[in-house]
């Protein structure tokens, strides 16, 4: 199938070459790396003062190297994203915040961010809050036992916090997750407003009456309550959880770029305004506090080159039980997860606006051009490893695109 272009509204500039390594660890963590690289070091000293008060301790958590070694093989990172009924936001929220549920906490935005052994490649996977699934027992953030069972993904971290959605992951993928970071909603706002706002693409008009976006196609900074609403909506993009998480991949991309644009890193004042602004909304695991470990990570993925940084969503099928939910799509699942534990590349065939939340963008002028995905009557079977690149085809099921690509929201009117 022949992928959808919209060149009128993807005018972005060549990323910034250190851009491979903040697109790859998302929201939260590219604040962190960013504030890290950039701060002077009496400053990053106060700040991360703070920043490890509040450090998660994780149960059977692997040892992290302790000096500024070289990072030993792959390592894979938990970022989450907090529905949480924040005080500033309440009246935003509406519904949500009001009864019983208000003071519920729902992870509904859940990144799994793979770096590779040598050759250094990055993968970056999203999971749909809307999976069900059977979760395993954990150790709570109070120090208590929650018992598990079969529940949707975004009520974990309710549950136990960030150590048993960490522990979750793990269980389902069979990959060992060494560090985590967890950011809310408000924490966004603030980031994008310490940036002032991020620039996105609408293919089209977008209307959701949930959110009360009501915006024209093109491109269009936002930040702020506009940056929440984005990131919320889901009938903007017609109603899937899948669509939207496609639409918050676009979001990320683009906020990583204008964080590593000389924009920001070339003015002192912005740079330190997002180091303190980060470091306040960002919560890390124990093991992701120590700076020499910060530097390691950048210093594994720095170079990765653009099709190398790939993300991708989690495949699912429509839950047995729930028509308006999805389930693990197991057997997809597993061909993912055998190429990162043998540390193949990937290649993904899948659409990455399948799911109908975004159209990829045809690049500017002067950008490099990506490769395209098998196109129909091409199909390659899952799997198959490509005798020219050893990449591992995977499942048409599994959708997403590379950093070297560019998509838009694919808005409608409702």
């Amino acid at each position: 199938m022949r992928r959808r272009t919209v060149a009128q509204h993807a005018r972005l500039r060549s990323p910034h070459p250190i851009a491979q390594l903040l697109t790859v660890l998302a929201v939260a963590v590219v604040v962190v790396l960013v504030s890290a690289a950039g701060v002077a070091a009496y400053t990053a000293y106060d700040l991360t003062t703070s920043f490890t008060e509040e450090a998660v301790v994780v149960e059977n958590q692997p040892p992290v190297p302790p000096d500024l070694s070289e990072l030993e093989g792959g390592v894979n990172m938990m970022v989450v994203g907090i529905d949480a009924c924040e005080e500033s936001l309440r009246e935003v929220f509406g519904e949500r915040c009001e009864g019983p549920d208000a003071e519920g906490q729902l992870n509904d935005v859940n990144i799994l961010v793979h770096i590779s052994d040598a050759p250094r490649r990055v993968t970056v996977v999203s999971f749909p809050r809307d999976l069900l699934f059977d979760a395993p027992a954990c150790d709570t953030a109070d120090g208590d036992r929650w018992g598990g069972g079969y529940v949707q993904i975004n009520e974990i971290y309710t549950y136990g916090g960030l150590s048993c959605v960490m522990t979750a992951i793990s269980d389902m993928s069979g990959q060992p997750v060494q560090f985590g970071a967890m950011v809310t909603f408000g924490g966004v706002i603030e980031i994008t407003n310490a940036i002032g706002g991020v620039e996105i693409c609408l293919a089209s008009d977008m209307r959701d009456e949930n959110t009360g976006i009501d915006w024209a196609a093109g491109p269009r900074t936002i930040q702020g309550l506009e940056a929440l609403q984005f990131l919320r909506t889901r009938y903007g993009v017609g109603g899937s959880d899948l669509a939207r998480v496609s639409n918050q991949q676009q979001y990320m991309s683009r906020l990583a770029r204008k964080l590593v644009s000389e924009e920001v890193l070339s003015n002192p004042a912005t740079l330190f305004r997002l180091a303190s602004t980060g470091l306040r909304n960002v919560t890390p695991t124990q093991s992701l506090t120590n700076p020499l470990t910060l530097v390691q990570i950048a210093s594994a993925v720095k170079d990765v080159p653009f099709q190398d940084i790939v993300f991708v969503q989690y495949p699912t099928v429509q839950a047995s039980a729930d028509a308006n939910r999805v389930e693990p799509n197991y057997d997809a699942a597993q061909v993912l997860w055998d190429a990162l534990l043998a540390n193949q590349g990937i290649e993904v065939t899948g659409d990455a606006g399948a799911n109908g939340g975004v159209v990829v963008a045809e690049p500017a002028p002067g950008e490099a051009v990506p490769s395209e995905a098998p196109s129909e009557g091409e199909a390659v079977e899952p799997g198959t490893v490509d005798p020219n690149t050893g990449a591992v085809a995977l499942p048409e099921s599994i959708t997403g695109s590379s950093a070297a690509q560019q998509t838009c929201s694919a808005g409608v009117v409702n």
